[in-house]
């Protein structure tokens, strides 16, 4: 890896052009997902005008963040049903580049564009046993409003 610390970073919107450079990120922060869904899931993110992605770069891609719209109710908000909320689906920073303000910068290009998209909140979620990804929320300014166990039964 280039001497990425020297770099200055910049937080550009995902194109086509940064493919190469954004799968393998998804695929480190999903790495249950097969690749070839990453590439799906990715194309549908450039189509769509309901979702966005942004990268951080300094000589590379270093991290990203994805984002909905949500129109149904989103747990924690005030906004109502019909309204868009931005969702931050995903947030990733490679590891050697955490702690540099890389997160936060790809957060506010998130809320940047909920805002522009007509939304007033900002929502996300993470599991119960993420610890660090709980405190990344809160160093970012997002105030936990509840915790959810979701339950299945089969049917048979």
């Amino acid at each position: 890896m280039a001497d990425a610390a020297a770099a200055p970073t910049r937080i550009e919107v995902i194109s086509h052009k940064h493919l190469a450079q954004w799968l393998p990120l998804r695929h480190a922060l999903w790495p249950d997902t097969a690749r070839a869904e990453h590439a799906s899931e990715a194309a549908a993110i450039l189509r769509s005008g309901e979702m966005a992605a942004f990268v951080a770069m300094t000589d590379e891609a270093v991290g990203f963040a994805e984002a909905s719209l949500r129109r149904d109710h989103v747990n924690g908000c005030d906004s109502p049903m019909g309204t868009p909320v931005a969702f931050l689906e995903g947030l990733y920073v490679i590891p050697a580049q955490r702690r540099r303000g890389i997160a936060r910068a790809l957060c506010n290009a998130v809320a940047e564009w909920g805002r522009a998209k007509g939304g007033r909140e900002l929502a996300s979620d993470t599991a119960l046993d993420n610890l660090e990804s709980q405190a990344m929320h809160q160093a970012l300014g997002f105030a936990e409003t509840e915790r959810v166990v979701f339950f299945r039964r089969a049917l048979k």
